[in-house]
């Protein structure tokens, strides 16, 4: 099988605001058209009936010299999102998306100016290979965690 990257999907409260938050950030860039799918093969797709699952795609930084087929954070939310701790296809949530900066306290403060919150501290760790990063876990205003990292 040959593969290749496409899209991290994110089952949001507010998908709206999401993704407005991660254009802010991080600078990801809306990929038109919206979705908006409400169908009989939607309902199959999801195993939901009359499932409505709408939203966007979003261009993650750092990719634009690929155009439409760079990688992109698929932003959707559903008539009835339900909480992380439910296992369906519409569970909020993720592990993390990590993202690579300059600086990583400067981007952890614009993060919580944006409405994000802390998980832990800024530490910097050498890996068994010697190399070493500055890292830190926080969330995106839905609670989402985000990663952010500069190697040395």
């Amino acid at each position: 099988m040959k593969a290749r990257y496409v899209h991290t999907n994110l089952i949001a409260k507010d998908w709206r605001a999401l993704a407005d938050f991660y254009v802010r950030v991080f600078g990801c860039v809306l990929v038109p058209p919206e979705r908006d799918y409400r169908n009989a093969a939607l309902d199959r797709l999801t195993g939901i009936a009359n499932a409505h699952q709408f939203g966007a795609h979003l261009r993650l930084p750092g990719y634009e010299n690929l155009g439409v087929d760079g990688p992109t954070l698929e932003i959707f939310g559903f008539d009835e999102v339900l909480d992380a701790n439910t296992k369906a296809i519409q569970r909020e949530g993720f592990g993390h998306i990590a993202f690579a900066v300059d600086d990583v306290q400067s981007a952890r403060e614009e993060l919580l100016a944006h409405g994000g919150h802390t998980i832990g501290e800024v530490v910097t760790m050498t890996n068994t290979a010697g190399a070493r990063v500055t890292v830190c876990y926080a969330t995106d205003p839905e609670g989402n965690a985000v990663e952010l990292q500069k190697w040395d």
